[in-house]
């Protein structure tokens, strides 16, 4: 696994072509940080799919980060798709209604 990034609480790498690996958390203390490395690692065009497997807690400001990834992504005309979310983001998704922005 390549990483590309390493802060306090999450890592992203890259383990398949295509795909940005999101390990730790997603949550108040590392949204910001975490929605600015995602958005810089996915200036590599050949990146196509967001994978959160790796995301062991996520909270409110961790889906925040998700949604604006997405949509800069949706912005620059990007497909990203988003695999393995974690159970709990996804209820977290449908109840805020923002299921289908991540979809």
């Amino acid at each position: 696994m390549t990483a590309i990034i390493t802060e306090r609480g999450f890592e992203l790498a890259t383990s398949t072509p295509g795909v940005l690996g999101v390990t730790g958390l997603l949550n108040f203390n590392t949204a910001a940080a975490a929605t600015q490395a995602i958005e810089s690692a996915l200036s590599d065009p050949s990146i196509a799919q967001l994978d959160l497997a790796g995301v062991k807690h996520a909270d409110s400001a961790g889906l925040s980060c998700l949604v604006a990834v997405m949509a800069e992504a949706a912005r620059q005309g990007r497909s990203l798709k988003v695999i393995h979310m974690p159970s709990g983001m996804q209820a977290l998704a449908k109840v805020s209604e923002v299921d289908q922005l991540i979809d």
